[in-house]
């Protein structure tokens, strides 16, 4: 049978009720609650308003799409049969590196400047609204800072180079370097958050050291180097591990990439340590302690990435609702889908808030002792609350969009995936939770500034006030260990709705509480009970047709 050519006077087909495309996106201008926050955490709004418009544009976007589309690949040998053990990425991968590093994500906080981390804790949760994956390396060489303080040596070498704007991803020695990027390498098949466990070896070289062991999971192999934990003769030991030596790579096999459900720009490898030069970062046997100053860092992070996920789904799902007719209403009309979006976005509000208060007191912890102990219970209060909010409410968001939001055409597919690695990553929801318990039990400053923050709002709102005593009475000491989740939960809501309180509008603040806290509602997003949905659908711009 002859294929026949279409006639002539064949048109396409007209394609109606659907959303334009976003085109460019000013991250920080269409953010009120981000720039509400920031201010009251005193940064610096130039840099973070350039960063946020940058990151905004649709080339960017089209960039970490690629970048997930297209993985790195583990090139373990050259044509000639000479080890490589390189990993190689999209090109859109280097231009985020290049753009979020030259914009000061790993370097802010170390500057000099006014709210340092407040700056970096919004970067973090604007570069996950349009990537995920390139802000673990970069989150990994801002944390590294008070870790290589335990070594003048190592800090002077080290420090310059992860605090430069520079991006050089070449695989070369430090000395050669005019930028660097460090990773870690903690996890052993035995241990998982167990470190004590850790069987990795080191024995003494000289002035340096010589690891020998298996590490289930290095992050961003691609680093200039690694922090490390190995038994030394004198106990468990924390140790940085160049990549590269003069001439050579280290003694460090990547045995493969982890085929990642979500982060997938982002590399994560399976290494061994095959006698690989090392170097003694804090005193011997301290290693947990020592390593424990970059995890407290990369927990702020932790906390807002999921933020800024969240803020990213919410944003396309308002856009969708904006243009979209459904029964000759559109959805942005309809009171139910209102009462939806309304809710979601009080757990963006919230993540917001709380995320930059904590940040906030990080910066504050070198003028006193209080704000010192309060972003040590808080980040991880912060952690485990936004993680707990960031799957259902990312599926929601793609429930809005229906067939459209499952399909790989749509940024939620990436959002969705991505979702659940802020829990896992640098402590699960039951780490988290049993460390909120040792601190407060181990640190009595901490459990005096988490008590000031919570009762600093109190007499702004008669419901706050009657949750709060609710709370203090249930729990007079420490709950039980089985009990952690529960309170965890309560005391992060509570702390949210402090933050909200002393300094969001009263509307965000007001609808935050009447539905999080004490408040008789359903469990699915929308079903709480509010017709007054429009100040907070306001603040996420613009509902009428372009």
């Amino acid at each position: 049978m002859p294929i026949l050519p279409p006639s002539a006077s064949a048109a396409p087909c007209e394609v109606r009720n659907q959303p334009p495309d976003r085109g460019d996106v000013d991250l920080w201008t269409s953010d009120p609650a981000l720039r509400e926050a920031v201010a009251r955490a005193g940064a610096p709004a130039a840099p973070l308003a350039v960063y946020g418009r940058e990151m905004g544009r649709a080339e960017m976007r089209a960039a970490g799409r690629a970048a997930n589309r297209n993985a790195p690949e583990l090139v373990p040998r050259d044509s000639a049969g000479q080890t490589l053990d390189e990993v190689r990425f999209d090109p859109g991968w280097h231009c985020l590196m290049r753009t979020s590093i030259g914009a000061g994500y790993a370097a802010l906080p170390w500057e000099g400047g006014p709210a340092g981390h407040a700056a970096h804790a919004a970067m973090v949760y604007m570069a996950a609204q349009i990537e995920p994956g390139h802000c673990c390396p970069l989150t990994m060489t801002y944390a590294a800072h008070p870790a290589l303080a335990a070594s003048d040596a190592l800090a002077a070498a080290w420090q310059p180079l992860l605090a430069s704007r520079r991006y050089d991803p070449a695989p070369r020695p430090l000395a050669e370097k005019q930028g660097a990027t460090l990773g870690m390498a903690l996890t052993e098949t035995q241990g998982g958050s167990d470190l004590r466990a850790t069987a990795t070896r080191a024995e003494p070289d000289g002035e340096a050291w010589r690891l020998t062991g298996h590490k289930w999971f290095c992050s961003a192999p691609m680093s200039d180097g690694f922090l490390t934990l190995a038994r030394a003769p004198g106990g468990l030991t924390c140790f940085l591990v160049p990549r590269w030596l003069p001439g050579e790579g280290n003694a460090i096999r990547l045995l493969r990439l982890k085929d990642k459900l979500g982060n997938r720009s982002n590399a994560s490898a399976e290494i061994e340590y095959d006698r690989a030069l090392a170097w003694q970062l804090g005193e011997i046997g301290d290693g947990i302690r020592t390593i424990l100053t970059m995890v407290h860092h990369t927990r702020l992070d932790t906390a807002l990435a999921p933020a800024g996920l969240m803020r990213a789904a919410l944003s396309e799902a308002h856009h969708w609702v904006a243009h979209r007719t459904a029964f000759q209403k559109r959805l942005i009309d309809q009171p139910l889908m209102r009462a939806v979006l309304a809710d979601l976005a009080l757990d963006v509000e919230g993540a917001v808030a709380l995320g930059l208060r904590v940040a906030a007191a990080v910066d504050r912890a070198r003028d006193g002792e209080t704000e010192a102990a309060l972003a040590r219970i808080a980040v991880a209060l912060a952690k485990f609350q936004t993680n707990k909010q960031a799957p259902p409410m990312i599926a929601e968001a793609m429930e809005v969009l229906g067939g459209n939001g499952y399909i790989e055409d749509c940024p939620l597919p990436l959002l969705y995936r991505e979702a659940p690695l802020n829990g896992i990553w640098e402590g699960s929801a039951n780490v988290i939770c049993l460390d909120i318990l040792r601190t407060l039990a181990r640190e009595p400053l901490a459990a005096e500034a988490l008590a000031a923050e919570l009762h600093a709002a109190a007499g702004a709102d008669r419901l706050y006030d009657a949750e709060l005593r609710a709370h203090a009475a249930r729990w007079p000491g420490l709950p039980n260990e089985a009990e952690a989740r529960w309170y965890a939960e309560q005391t992060a809501l509570l702390l949210t709705a402090s933050v909200l309180l002393r300094g969001a509008p009263d509307a965000v603040a007001e609808a935050f509480i009447a539905t999080r806290l004490g408040a008789r509602r359903g469990r699915a997003a929308g079903a709480f009970g509010r017709r007054e949905s429009g100040a907070l659908l306001d603040r996420l711009g613009p509902s009428t047709e372009a």
